[in-house]
């Protein structure tokens, strides 16, 4: 990029820094404005992958009985017997937390193998008279296996804890799923494969091989070709009805490969799940001359594996490639999702929105990017996007964003933005590295209407200056962009109205009908839900102690008020003092309230867009009471399925009301999930998606 247009974006990011710091000022105050700062200026989490975990020689080997295990590991053996014990003691040493049985078959080794694993305490020991290979050993192992799945593992692995859990999580989160591969890294930490390729020759690639194995192309469950018999897993009776490994395969090699192409051909996905990591000691077994030995057979069996699925083959690439981008060129589409940082969807309504939006693009076949904007590993919400399927991108393999877009820009077909300060920024780059890609700006909500009515009721003219400003470079978002989402069909009102040179299109949140909870006898108390990064919900819960509640402790008596949010301000601790509010602050898990409190509240005085608090609760069968502007562009009707007050007073008559009257609170019940299946579920929002990310 030349360096007036460098300069220019870094004027923008600053200029856009300095606005949302006066914002913030204006709106939290000091104190909390510069613990933001803070975090923004704290180095992000650290990207590099756990350190790899080696057993020591003296790790003992045994297993605990199960007569009805969950998971069937197979291990052949061929002599090799110290690498034999390394594997077992790996296993041994962080067993896994399901019910598992290991099997061991041993293809008559010229060693002691045999004389010694029958030793341990839980191994199940087959021996063979006559060494078949790995392809005979396999099926004689799994014809003996009790276990609903069957894990086939090499005994040159060593594999990593939680890997086992992580191979099985994702073939029961994933239905479609026929089988699953670990990651595979080389005992001094680089990638081995993380899935493989098929080529239209037959000849195949590890994907991946000898880069870093935290690299965001390979660090995300995704399709694969095939995945290496050295850590795989699979339903039995899938593994059954397919014959087991082909034995024109036998001895070995290409045996796994043709295992995949005919579960695909079975109507099931092959996936490989990096968050299971095995290392794995290529070539300790069958060495690596293709010319000699056992590994001879690769060269020969891909002749067999060519003629049997010629057919198939002719979809597949004829250029070689030994990174992700041959399976990324036979997908649907690209999809990149851009935003300030990486959605936490238990800490705020528009994290679980864009987390569910993307989940909704991966499943309607789309590959999906994502870009935070601050470019940090965000941990564990980092790693929840990847065990989805999402390729989420961080530091230190983003070296700035307009040299990222140069090497990466050119294979999206749409580009979502979240937020016009991130959009302001990033749309030029995009018009620039990506310009065939549509640009989607997802306005999360209408900043500037929050902001105005916020100065409206403060009475701040300074505060409605301001909200013109964000008004002007929000709409010139807009239309810099080829299509803008709004989450309320209020909003899409007032652009329609205002600005009909703008394509909007309304994508909502995302919700998925929960349980019922509790009856309406068994349940107790108020909840308030929301994080207290948004002004909304302190000044919401600061009207709610100091007006509403009064109220309701005088025809309620000692009900029980929880309020749930993270980032609790100290003026919203302080209400802890008051007698029956519990300020609950970040909890690891919503449900026991949303099925156990009786009323949900929201009294919100200002704000934009769909309220999450709103839609979460409805979900949960749980019936609620609203301000009109909590409710606005929600399509729903007071009395019908809320209830609905904007004076502390009223707002008290109705949570009196719907605490006492089971027979109007089942109906608003039944009826607020009935809006959540109506407007704001995967079936609702699918039709807008598909018209933004892959209409022509």
């Amino acid at each position: 990029m030349p360096f007036p247009s460098r300069l220019r974006q870094r004027l923008l990011h600053l200029h856009g820094l300095w606005l949302r710091t006066r914002a913030s000022l204006r709106s939290r105050g000091l104190a909390p404005t510069l613990a933001r700062i803070r975090e923004r200026l704290t180095p992000p989490i650290s990207a590099h992958a756990a350190p790899l975990f080696f057993p020591d020689t003296h790790t003992a080997i045994a297993f605990p009985p199960c007569p009805q295990p969950l998971a069937s590991l197979i291990i052949p053996v061929y002599g090799q017997l110290e690498t034999t014990l390394n594997c077992l003691r790996a296993l041994s040493a962080h067993a896994p937390d399901l019910p598992f049985e290991v099997i061991v078959v041993d293809d008559a080794s010229p060693d002691d193998s045999a004389k010694t694993l029958a030793q341990f305490p839980g191994v199940r020991l087959i021996v063979r008279k006559e060494n078949g290979g790995f392809v005979l050993a396999c099926n004689e192992g799994a014809e003996a296996a009790l276990g609903e799945y069957l894990v086939f593992l090499n005994n040159d692995t060593i594999p990593q804890p939680g890997w086992l859990d992580r191979l099985l999580d994702t073939l029961t989160q994933y239905p479609d799923t026929g089988l699953v591969g670990a990651q595979l890294v080389y005992p001094d930490g680089r990638l081995q494969e993380s899935g493989g390729l098929v080529f239209a020759d037959g000849q195949s690639a590890n994907r991946g091989r000898f880069a870093a194995r935290n690299h965001p192309y390979y660090s995300r469950l995704q399709d694969a070709d095939y995945c290496s018999a050295a850590a795989i897993a699979m339903p039995t009776h899938l593994f059954r009805q397919l014959g087991g490994f082909d034995q024109r395969y036998a001895p070995a090699y290409y045996e796994d490969t043709d295992l995949a192409f005919a579960v695909r051909a079975a109507g099931f996905a092959v996936r490989v799940q990096p968050d299971a990591v095995v290392v794995h000691d290529e070539g300790t077994t069958a060495g690596t001359d293709l010319n000699h030995g056992a590994k001879a057979g690769q060269v020969r069996n891909r002749e067999v594996f060519v003629q049997k699925w010629a057919d198939t083959l002719r979809e597949y690439p004829h250029t070689h490639h030994h990174d992700n981008r041959a399976q990324v060129a036979r997908a649907r589409a690209q999809i990149l999702f851009i935003d300030s940082d990486t959605p936490r969807p238990d800490r705020d309504s528009a994290s679980l929105r864009l987390f569910n939006l993307m989940r909704l693009a991966c499943a309607e076949g789309a590959e999906v990017s994502f870009m935070p904007d601050d470019a940090a590993h965000a941990g564990r919400a980092t790693q929840a996007l990847q065990r989805c399927g999402i390729e989420a991108w961080y530091a230190p393999f983003i070296a700035s964003p307009s040299r990222w877009l140069r090497q990466e820009g050119s294979r999206f077909s749409t580009i979502v933005i979240s937020r016009h300060h991130v959009a302001q920024r990033w749309i030029p780059l995009i018009r620039r590295h990506a310009p065939q890609a549509r640009i989607v700006f997802d306005s999360v909500d209408l900043h500037y209407l929050r902001e105005r009515r916020e100065a409206e009721l403060t009475q701040n003219a300074a505060a409605l200056h301001a909200a013109e400003r964000t008004r002007q470079r929000e709409i010139a978002v807009m239309q810099s962009a080829d299509i803008t989402w709004v989450v309320s069909a209020a909003e899409q009102a007032l652009l329609a109205q205002e600005w009909p040179d703008i394509r909007v299109e309304l994508v909502s949140n995302l919700h998925s009908l929960a349980d019922g909870g509790l009856p309406f006898a068994e349940r107790n108390g108020l909840v308030f839900v929301g994080g207290f990064r948004h002004p909304p919900n302190v000044d919401a819960v600061l009207w709610l102690a100091n007006d509403i509640y009064p109220h309701l402790r005088a025809m309620l008596g000692d009900i029980p008020l929880d309020i749930i949010g993270g980032d609790v301000p100290a003026e919203i601790a302080a209400l802890a003092s008051h007698p029956g509010i519990h300020i609950r602050g970040q909890v690891p898990d919503i449900t026991p309230w949303m099925n156990g409190a009786r009323i949900a509240l929201a009294p919100l005085r200002f704000g934009a867009g769909v309220k999450g608090k709103v839609n979460l609760s409805m979900a949960h069968g749980q019936p609620l009471v609203a301000t009109s502007c909590a409710v606005e562009g929600m399509q729903l009707t007071h009395a019908h399925d809320v209830l609905v007050s904007d004076s502390a007073k009223g707002f008290a008559d109705a949570v009196a009301q719907l605490y006492r009257d089971e027979a109007l609170w089942t109906r608003l019940s039944e009826n607020g999930r009935d809006n959540i299946r109506r407007h704001f579920s995967a079936d609702a929002v699918r039709p807008a998606l598909r018209r933004s990310l892959f209409a022509g």
